[in-house]
Formats: structure tokens, C-alpha cells, sequence
């Protein structure tokens, strides 16, 4: 009886995922029924850094006028409620943050075409909170904090 996991002698290609006909994934996605390109595809690292930019400038401005000093030492503590709150209620309504509509990505559930909702989108951003699971991605691309809630960011234009 073979080992699901493998074992040490078996190399990283061990842990690689399988098309059906044993040959192996050839573009993000593709086993989990996703297109290559265009709309809907999975977006990689760069697309995902410009909307989180744009999202914490955009957190960084509101909580700059909350606080009336950019130096200030609450401004920090202001700017991640903001981007939390506004991240939280932004995907759980619309499946994308501002920054993301911007960059033209949208967080969509494995499922299907569903809307994300927001238990998911608080546990993603909750997740996200923390930096490291959005570094931990898998062959798909997808953080920690999509795995761990069922859903990825694709494409939407």
C-alpha cells in the first residue's frame, strides 16, 4: 500500500498535484476548473501587491484624517482598523476591496459563482492580518488565508 504523503526520498515533485491522467498542473488553476487567461483566471503575486497598496493608502488617508496628524502614533493602529473593516465589508458585499476594483481582481469561492459573504471575508482578513499566511501560497498561488476559507482572487476583467 503506497503513502499518500511520500517520503523524504520522493523529492518536492512528491507533493505536486496530478491531472487525472497523471501528468502534471500545467498553468494556476487548472485542476481547480479555472481558465489560463482572461477573466476569472488566477492573478499572481504582482496584481495582489498593487490592490493591497492601493488598499492601505487608501486606509492610511482615512485614518490620517481621523487622527488630523500623519505621524501621529494612533495613525497606525487607525489604519489597520480601517483596512480591516473596510476589507471585511467590501468582499463580504461586493467579493472585491477597492483596491482590487481598481487592479480589476475580485475574490471568488471555489464552489462557484457564489457571493463570498461575511463570515468568510472576517476570517480571510482576519488571516491577512497577520502577513505570513498571504506569503505561504501553494502551486495554485492561492495564501493560506484563501486556502482556509474556500476561496481564491481571480481575474474579473
Amino acid at each position: 500500500m503506497a503513502r499518500i504523503t511520500g517520503s523524504w526520498l520522493s523529492g518536492p515533485e512528491a507533493a505536486l498535484p496530478k491531472n487525472t491522467d497523471g501528468r502534471e498542473q500545467v498553468y494556476r488553476g487548472e485542476l481547480l476548473g479555472f481558465p489560463q487567461e482572461g477573466p476569472g483566471s488566477l492573478v499572481g503575486s504582482g496584481r495582489r501587491l498593487a490592490a493591497l497598496m492601493i488598499d492601505w493608502l487608501m486606509a492610511v488617508g482615512v485614518a490620517t484624517l481621523i487622527t488630523g496628524d500623519f505621524f501621529d502614533g494612533k495613525t497606525s493602529t487607525i489604519t489597520l482598523m480601517v483596512w480591516f473593516a473596510v476589507g471585511v465589508v467590501t468582499v463580504g458585499l461586493f467579493n472585491f476591496t477597492p483596491g482590487q476594483f481598481v487592479v480589476g481582481l475580485q475574490v471568488a469561492r471555489i464552489e462557484g459563482p457564489i457571493r463570498v459573504g461575511l463570515v468568510r471575508a472576517l476570517a480571510r482578513q482576519a488571516l491577512l492580518v497577520f502577513v505570513i499566511p498571504a506569503t505561504i501560497t501553494d502551486i495554485d498561488g492561492r495564501g493560506m488565508q484563501d486556502r482556509a476559507t474556500g476561496t481564491l482572487l481571480v481575474r474579473s476583467r
